[in-house]
């Protein structure tokens, strides 16, 4: 028997908190990510994984946030807590990788390709491996071309959005890219969920597991609080947001050419005038 799922059970609420969620991540993500193109190798590798870990922590909130409002009427839904977790690590590890290939190699070409390839397939992988840990008296069947479409959504967005973040830019730059980032991971969890048919078992036999109230304090509050210090960083850091190099070390900053960011005087031209000859008007006056 196919169940009947409810992917907006409480309206828009949870689509548009989630999309917030998610763009909130992805500003902060994409923000670190920007601020480690302007220092030196040795402060780099902390800005990406601090933004590795912001956009991972609010793609994964997103998730849940959106998850909430998923029901199949005719059986309770139920979360397997290792499996709901590992998807977090799966999100913040490929999502790391990709911006530390765009944040060591930039933002064009070959690099951007594979940094936004990686980043997408994370946060498509993060998608459904979290629903993989649902537990329901039934068994989930996705259509492959859906699927298929809401990872080229991913990718695209985010490869899209990475590529904005490393034009070194300003604050709403990045504001920008973050609602490009936000829509990646809506777009790419809305399609995924019109993909799923969910086939219930003919017996109600209990689920195992942890229904969603009895996660969602400790999903919420982990991440909600990283997000935050996060923020905080941001805030109190005016080089990360207004997105501006420093000017007098620019040469020493791997990453950032030194000859865009280092302005020098025009150079005179050189005058080839040949000297006029000294005429009789032009003869000084010597003292007696």
């Amino acid at each position: 028997m196919q169940g009947t799922v409810d992917g907006f059970s409480y309206g828009l609420v949870t689509p548009l908190v989630a999309y917030l969620m998610a763009c909130l991540g992805g500003a902060l993500g994409l923000r670190c990510t920007t601020r480690s193109m302007l220092v030196g190798n040795s402060w780099r590798p902390g800005w990406l994984a601090l933004g590795a870990a912001a956009i991972g922590s609010g793609i994964w909130t997103m998730h849940f946030i959106a998850m909430m409002g998923f029901k199949v009427e005719q059986s309770p839904i139920h979360y397997d807590m290792a499996t709901t977790f590992a998807s977090l690590g799966v999100a913040i590890v490929m999502v790391g990788i990709g911006i530390f290939i765009v944040g060591y190699k930039g933002t064009t070409g070959a690099p951007l390709m594979t940094g936004g390839a990686i980043t997408g397939l994370g946060i498509a992988s993060m998608h459904y491996l979290g629903m993989a840990g649902m537990r329901l008296n039934g068994k989930l069947e996705y259509n492959t071309l859906t699927v298929a479409a809401s990872v080229v959504i991913a990718v695209v967005a985010a490869t899209t959005a990475l590529w904005a973040a490393g034009q070194v830019r300003g604050f709403l730059w990045s504001v920008g890219a973050s609602l490009v980032m936000g829509l990646a991971v809506s777009g790419m969890h809305y399609t995924g969920m019109a993909a799923l048919k969910v086939h219930l078992h003919g017996t109600a036999a209990p689920t195992a597991g942890d229904s969603p109230a009895s996660l969602l304090a400790p999903l919420m509050i982990g991440p909600l609080a990283f997000l935050l210090l996060a923020a905080v960083v941001v805030m109190f850091d005016p080089l990360m947001v207004m997105g501006k190099p420093v000017w007098t070390s620019a040469e020493n900053k791997p990453g950032v050419p030194a000859r865009e960011l280092v302005t020098h005087p025009p150079a005179r031209r050189p005058s080839f005038r040949t000297p006029r000859p000294l005429g009789h008007h032009d003869r000084t006056p010597q003292k007696r």
